[in-house]
């Protein structure tokens, strides 16, 4: 019985020490650092014995190997050679490794939180060994390199949190999130409004009833104004100024109209930038020119925030929900 007693905490320690370096190593160190960060408790336990990964590895390899070692030679004082290799062989590879392993494959996370007491003990005890060999493996390797993920394999990762049902992540979070990590590689291009549907008004227009009643009808709250072409915009014309307007004035766009600081832009900038850019000019809308200072459309403040929800917003005065089909629509048109 004290033979069995014994064979059966060798194993026991086999796959203690098989088991943990599977469920350590299994661990990636950057999430378990980002865990911590957010007050994760397991997490805590572990984040210090797995940054000191060389000690650790050489501390659970020279626990496991020691141990099998030992099993090994008592089961030969026991039994002939050939049957206690076979014992040791089937004990080993099926209790002491698969078992282990496999459990700790799938559940590293709480195995190791749950024995990290012990590990430290284990440290100590190997430390004269292991701590010379981590040394040299820390020299050697270097420090491990903390996991970064690309803009793509992020945004599957955030897919796959929402298909699972472990996740607390919804389906607007997911829409939200994958808006926010891929606006900034679009460019101006992909969201502006062409300029064959952009409603603008001549400086030289008396506001009189029938304009006001055509902007009451366009919806627009912020409407560009310019002097003999598009292409020479000298300002922005808010809905909101004309409330009240007594048309007997006889005044004209031009000098109701907002001339200061228009912002100017290029088709290929980055919507990224351009939302930084409207942050800090304080505006709402700019102007896309080409590259011989011709009016190619206008974007919005609106269209960058409705790139990054990748949700249309629109209101209740809003006419039409995508001025780019309509654009096209009226191109068809007219090539018929």
């Amino acid at each position: 019985m004290s033979d069995l007693a014994i064979i059966a905490i060798l194993v026991l320690f086999s796959a203690f020490f098989s088991g943990l370096t599977i469920g350590f190593f299994s661990i990636n160190l950057t999430d378990l650092e980002n865990k911590v960060k957010v007050g994760n408790k397991r997490a805590k336990r572990i984040l210090p014995l797995r940054k000191r990964s060389n000690l650790l590895l050489s501390t659970l390899l020279l626990g496991n190997v020691a141990t099998n070692a030992v099993l090994a030679i008592f089961l030969n004082s026991i039994a002939s050679g050939v049957v206690a290799g076979t014992i040791a062989t089937g004990l080993i590879f099926i209790i002491g490794e698969m078992v282990p392993q496999a459990i700790a494959a799938r559940y590293g996370f709480l195995f190791t939180s749950t024995f990290f007491w012990l590990v430290w003990i284990f440290i100590i005890l190997f430390y004269p060994i292991a701590a010379p060999m981590a040394f040299i493996l820390d020299k050697i390797l270097g420090a491990e390199r903390p996991t970064v993920y690309s803009r793509e394999e992020f945004q599957e990762i955030i897919k796959h949190h929402e298909d699972s049902p472990f996740s607390d992540i919804d389906e607007d979070e997911e829409k939200f999130l994958i808006g926010a990590l891929s606006f900034s590689h679009k460019s101006v291009s992909d969201i502006m409004t062409p300029r064959t549907v952009i409603f603008a008004l001549e400086a030289s227009r008396i506001i009189d009833d029938n304009l006001l009643k055509e902007i009451k009808e366009k919806g627009f709250s912020r409407i560009p104004v310019f002097e003999n072409t598009k292409d020479n915009i000298i300002g922005i014309l808010y809905s909101k100024e004309l409330i009240g307007y007594k048309v007997d004035e006889n005044k004209t766009v031009g000098e109701v109209c907002d001339k200061r600081s228009l912002i100017h832009i290029e088709k290929n900038m980055k919507l990224d930038e351009l939302f930084n850019l409207f942050i800090k000019e304080r505006r709402h809308i700019a102007f896309v020119f080409g590259e011989f200072g011709e009016l190619k459309g206008l974007v919005t403040l609106e269209d960058v925030i409705e790139e990054i929800l990748r949700t249309e917003i629109v209101d209740e005065a809003d006419k039409t929900v995508d001025m780019r089909k309509l654009a096209l629509l009226k191109r068809r048109i007219s090539n018929k």
